[in-house]
């Protein structure tokens, strides 16, 4: 292979940084366990989201991060994979996939700690936005 497309960085990027927040969660979880909290009542083979109301929330922050890592990105890699498919490797879009990456990571470490990360959602969706408009352009442009 020649050439790779520069569009492909981003997603392996996010992908692995799906990962990194995995095993975040899943120590975070079990920290949280450790800690002492009363999971009397929990029935067996319980998923992480039942726990909330039992565990610290600082506990959970990070496994619900990686739900939302699950969630709105998988419209990311599908548009990306399309502007790939199409040959899109503009700038543009490559710096808006880099940027999209960027936030989700930043909503990643805010939510993480607790904090809102309203503005990080609202501008990465917006970039997501931004994507799929380019892709819808240039497929429209060929039809």
């Amino acid at each position: 292979m020649d050439h790779v497309n520069p569009l492909l960085g981003p997603i392996i990027a996010l992908i692995a940084w799906t990962i990194v927040m995995l095993f975040l969660a899943a120590f975070k979880m079990q920290t949280g366990i450790r800690s002492g909290a009363d999971l009397r009542g929990t029935p067996r083979g319980a998923r992480g989201r039942d726990l909330e109301g039992r565990l610290d929330p600082k506990y959970l922050w990070a496994r619900q991060n990686y739900e939302h890592l699950v969630e709105q990105p998988t419209l990311f890699y599908a548009i990306v994979f399309a502007l790939v498919l199409m040959d899109q490797d503009h700038i543009v879009n490559v710096v808006i996939a880099w940027a999209y990456v960027g936030l989700r990571i930043a909503h990643s470490i805010v939510q993480a700690l607790g904090k809102s990360r309203s503005i990080t959602f609202v501008t990465s969706s917006l970039l997501l936005i931004a994507l799929t408009v380019h892709a819808a352009m240039e497929y429209i442009a060929h039809l």
